[in-house]
């Protein structure tokens, strides 16, 4: 099975994508499966992980009805509010669907990422980590000291950082990202999504090497087993195409890698963490 293990969809008009607005006109209108399935086709993709683009619950119950239409759609990752008292009860909602797979903590947008820290956030991440529920954590290179400190109180959390932590290409800066990637690698239950990493570079004029250095480190203390094609489509258009978003990738995969290799990269890790 192969797998793009992170895209999205969405429908403008829901009213929920509050970061989505006629300043970005490539993004600024409705994304659906079959505007995908061409790009799938070209490079022998067989299903998606569809990911959460909106904080709302309502948007993963509309994310979970496409997917009862498309068989392309392997997975849905909602959204959950850990501050909400009731989120287990939501979780418990979703889970009765077959394609729920788990839910993304969006650090990201937090003004203050050690809130990840309180408490209430461990205990629900330790519940979610007994029963081994996949978490997605998106998350920013500077916020990544309090992700370490959050896995090392969590630490059999089954959670993928996406888009490799969203370092500093643009301007080719390394550490501490390096060093802190290196860290979170230790938690055999981590595993890193090589995606959105065109729109972290100068979306006009990237080279591909401008990412080889974060690609091969990410190999190199994830390894083999625990990497995860991610195309970030369709915000991966702001800067590259679908085909140069794989391009990207494949350029910078070692020349030793095997088929076994690439194929664990390109599907069977992603069927495995999220357990399809």
């Amino acid at each position: 099975m192969r797998i793009d293990a992170h895209q999205h969809y969405w429908r403008i008009n829901r009213g929920d994508y509050g970061w989505i607005g006629p300043e970005l006109p490539i993004l600024y209108r409705d994304y659906g499966p079959n505007d995908l399935v061409p790009h799938l086709k070209e490079h022998n993709l067989n299903a998606t992980i569809v990911v959460q683009a909106a904080p709302t619950l309502e948007e993963t119950a509309y994310l979970l009805s496409l997917s009862d239409e498309s068989e392309t759609i392997a997975g849905v990752v909602g959204w959950l509010d850990l501050n909400d008292p009731d989120f287990l009860h939501h979780y418990q909602r979703f889970c009765k669907h077959p394609k729920y797979v788990g839910f993304r903590v969006m650090i990201q947008e937090m003004p203050d990422a050690n809130r990840i820290l309180e408490p209430h956030f461990i205990e629900a991440l330790r519940y979610f980590a007994e029963h081994d529920v996949p978490v997605d954590l998106l998350v920013v290179s500077h916020q990544l000291a309090p992700v370490i400190e959050l896995l090392d109180q969590v630490p059999g959390l089954r959670a993928v950082i996406d888009h490799i932590a969203k370092p500093r290409i643009a301007d080719g800066v390394l550490e501490p990202w390096k060093s802190q990637m290196a860290a979170i690698a230790k938690h055999p239950k981590v595993y890193c999504k090589l995606s959105g990493m065109v729109t972290e570079a100068y979306h006009s004029n990237w080279k591909k090497e401008d990412f080889t250095a974060y690609i091969q480190h990410a190999l190199e203390v994830f390894g083999t087993d625990r990497v995860m094609f991610g195309s970030d489509w369709p915000v991966c258009l702001l800067a590259a195409s679908y085909e140069e978003v794989v391009e990207v990738l494949t350029h910078s995969l070692p020349d030793t890698w095997t088929q076994d290799e690439k194929d664990r990269l390109f599907g069977l890790n992603a069927k495995g963490f999220y357990k399809l």
